[in-house]
């Protein structure tokens, strides 16, 4: 009886042993699916600063010919995400219908908790449930990073360039738009998103909002993709118009929002009943072709004459048009009719004789009108380059109201105002002798000038220490120049004075100066009679003395030469003095 009972307990042991390995060789509540089911992200990896939220978009694609519904967890490492205490993590949906053959995008958002410490990383388990069995699963990594200062540095997004997957969008489709986010600053682009609105085109698939990984800086790039249905609104409109906006964070974590608007060519679907009669848009169009002023260069205080060309680029007629000097014309009366005039910005250039408002008349479609007024720049104003806005205010043939602004440039110049001249009268200039020419340049502005190279040049005549450094000259400074000079002839002799300078816009100028001498003939020698060839004068007779003629007899008388002294040249009477000029008449030798 023993024995039976011992039989029947190991038959029972055997029983349970088998009944327990064939438990294991089922598949349990934890097993993989044989669901086709796979999950992708753009951006696995992202890092961000203490107290920010990191969003990973996660694409989960049911490649089986049925619809399947997934239940949506997070892991870190065998625990729930919402143990941790770096991070607080949110999926949305967390259960997700998918229709067979069809996808469908949840996002995973990450805040990091402020007082995470920064270098610390998580590794989440994002795992996806059909019913009991676990379809599939995708890692996503989170990184806890310190921001950097970069003074007024910040990420720059823009989109460098877009199109669409057909030359048209044809209203009734869909099409896809692609573009690159391209980021132009210093600093990376955390937690982007971008949305999409427009009128006619309804997003497809995410309701037009996409979530973009961050994108690195001084050029870094991330290409989006986003489909569109084009709505009736749009037909028979040639180009629709999709706003783009985009949302980021730099690494402190402020935010940053730049619009972009992209232009989509549409084209009208396919009407098998009667077609509307395309719109066609048809008007007026004054440009100004062409400004000029009478004087050239203007400066505080000129007054001058203002010359613009307008011409008439539309397709059709303008009617009554008036234009407004400085703009303004931006408000309309109780029927609708723009009033010119308010507003205008006349601060450097104001019109003198005269209104800013000047009514032109009609302006034929492809005629051109020459409009001239009368300004003045103001004292006030310091050189530089100003713009002077212009309104156009005017109507079509239909009686349509149009309100055309427009920008031209005028440039203000403050050059020197010098004057050169002689500090002393000069004198009498002769031929064929050097003479000085004592120049003086006085500075007669209210401001201090710069002033270059002084050069002093004549024609047919050569002009010594003729070339100086002015250099900087207060008001009323002067500066002196003794140049000398050696005319060849007589007459008037123009004296030219050049001095350069660089004015407000760099660009080299010149003070060019003319002042009038008279130069004498030169002066003829005529020979002195008196006068030898060796130029020692030539000896008169002398009036002898009584002594004398007791010195020549006692020279007679020891033998001696006792005659009477002749002067040079012989003697001669008074009758024989020369009569003519250089012409000497001696008498005989004794």
């Amino acid at each position: 009886m023993k024995n039976q009972s011992k039989r029947i307990i190991s038959i029972m042991l055997m029983a349970s042993l088998i009944l327990a390995a064939v438990a294991l060789a089922l598949p349990n509540a934890t097993g993989i699916a044989a669901t086709n089911i796979t999950a992708t992200t753009p951006s696995f990896e992202q890092s961000g600063q203490p107290g920010t939220t990191l969003y990973f978009p996660i694409t989960v694609t049911n490649g089986d010919p049925d619809a399947v519904t997934l239940d949506i967890t997070c892991f870190i490492g065998t625990a729930p995400c919402s143990t941790s205490t770096s991070s607080l993590t949110t999926i949305s949906p967390s259960t997700v219908t998918i229709a067979a053959e069809s996808t469908a995008t949840i996002m995973v958002s990450v805040a990091i908790h402020p007082a995470t410490a920064v270098g610390t990383s998580e590794i989440l388990s994002i795992r996806y449930f059909d019913g009991v069995d676990e379809a599939t699963t995708s890692s996503l990594i989170v990184h806890a990073v310190t921001g950097t200062t970069g003074g007024s540095d910040r990420p720059q997004l823009n989109i460098p360039s877009y199109s669409i997957n057909a030359k048209f969008a044809k209203v009734g489709t869909v099409f896809t738009l692609t573009g690159v986010l391209e980021n132009r600053g210093p600093l990376t682009a955390y937690n982007n998103n971008i949305t999409f609105e427009g009128e006619g085109f309804f997003p497809q698939g995410n309701g037009g909002v996409q979530y973009i990984q961050n994108i690195s800086p001084s050029g870094g790039k991330w290409t989006f993709t986003q489909n569109f249905m084009v709505g009736d609104v749009l037909d028979y409109v040639e180009t629709g118009v999709i706003k783009a906006t985009v949302a980021y964070l730099d690494t402190t974590g402020k935010a940053y929002t730049d619009t972009f608007s992209l232009s989509i060519p549409v084209t009208s679907g396919i009407h098998y009943g009667a077609t509307a009669t395309p719109k066609t848009t048809s008007k007026p169009q004054l440009v100004i072709t062409e400004n000029t002023t009478d004087i050239n260069p203007l400066q505080p205080g000129s007054i001058f004459e203002l010359s613009l060309k307008v011409k008439n680029l539309g397709t059709t007629d303008a009617k009554s048009v008036t234009m407004v000097l400085g703009g303004g014309a931006n408000s309309v009366n109780d029927q609708g009719t723009p009033q010119p005039g308010a507003g205008a910005e006349l601060t450097n250039f104001a019109p003198l004789g005269s209104s800013n408002i000047v009514v032109v008349g009609d302006v034929a479609q492809g005629a051109e009108v020459t409009i001239k007024l009368q300004l003045v720049v103001n004292v006030t104003t310091v050189p530089g380059a100003y713009t002077l806005k212009t309104s156009f205010v005017y109507t079509d043939a239909a009686s349509k109201n149009y309100i055309d602004d427009q920008v031209i440039t005028m440039l203000v110049y403050q050059l020197p105002q010098v004057d050169v001249s002689f500090y002393r009268d000069p004198g009498m200039m002769t031929a064929g002798m050097p003479n000085v020419l004592p120049l003086q340049v006085t500075n007669l502005g209210k401001k201090s000038s710069v002033l270059g190279n002084m050069i002093v040049t004549a024609d047919g005549v050569d002009v010594m220490n003729n070339t100086a450094l002015v250099g900087a000259l207060d008001p009323g400074g002067y500066f002196t120049l003794d140049s000398e000079i050696m005319p060849f002839s007589e007459g008037p002799l123009e004296i030219m004075v050049t001095i350069t300078y660089t004015d407000d816009f760099n660009t080299t100028r010149e003070v060019v100066q003319t002042l009038n001498v008279d130069v004498m003939p030169e002066p003829v020698y005529t020979p002195d009679p008196m006068m030898g060839e060796d130029g020692m004068p030539i000896g008169q007779p002398e009036t002898e003395t009584f002594w004398s003629k007791i010195g020549r007899f006692f020279k007679g008388l020891f033998g001696l030469d006792s005659g009477v002294k002749e002067p040079a040249g012989g003697d001669f009477s008074p009758d024989e003095m020369p009569v003519e000029p250089g012409v000497i008449i001696s008498g005989p030798k004794g």
